[in-house]
Order: C-alpha cells, then sequence, then structure tokens
C-alpha cells in the first residue's frame, strides 16, 4: 500500500511542480495547447507515462485544454504514486516533440 500524505506533504511536493494544485484530496493542473490535435498528443504521452507506471489519471479534454487530477483511488487520496506520475507528465512537456516519420 502506498500510504496517503499528509496535505502538508502534498503542499511541500507541489512547490517542486508549477502549476499544480491541491483540490478535494487530489492533486490538478490544467495545460493549455494550441489546438486540439496538440492536447491529443499531449493525452496519449500522458498515457504512455501513465501506462509504464501503472497509475491512470482522471484526463478532462475540452478541445485545447487538458485538465488531469491524480489520486491513488484505492488509497483514498493523493500518494507518492501521484507525485511521481506528476514529475512524469512535467518532463512530456519538457521532452522535444518527435517529427513525423522519426
Amino acid at each position: 500500500m502506498a500510504g496517503i500524505l499528509t496535505e502538508g506533504l502534498v503542499r511541500s511536493e507541489l512547490a517542486e511542480l508549477p502549476g499544480w494544485t491541491y483540490e478535494h484530496g487530489e492533486i490538478v493542473k490544467e495545460f493549455t495547447f494550441d489546438g486540439f490535435a496538440e492536447a491529443l498528443e499531449f493525452v496519449n504521452a500522458v498515457g504512455d507515462e501513465a501506462e509504464a507506471a501503472d497509475h491512470h489519471p482522471d484526463i478532462d479534454i475540452r478541445w485545447n485544454k487538458v485538465t488531469l487530477r491524480l489520486s491513488t483511488h484505492s488509497e483514498g487520496g493523493v500518494t507518492e504514486k501521484d507525485t511521481a506520475l506528476a514529475r512524469k507528465i512535467e518532463g512530456v512537456l519538457e521532452a522535444p516533440a518527435e517529427s513525423p516519420g522519426a
């Protein structure tokens, strides 16, 4: 079992994750892209990271906006699994996009 982080620990972790907030027992961030295709590419990259971690965020796509909500449902709150996945998601944004045919 992962163990729920205290609110203080969650907020400490979020200090290193710009734009993420702690809301109702979840960590949340909204990402904005130039259009739907770019938002969908991001969601697919997040999906790859989530599958690799066997830990899956709630994802809401609204045209060029993607909202991610992370919590460990089996534990009933935020655990280290969530903050680790949030770091990987931030890495997705920093990684250069592959060009078609690469």
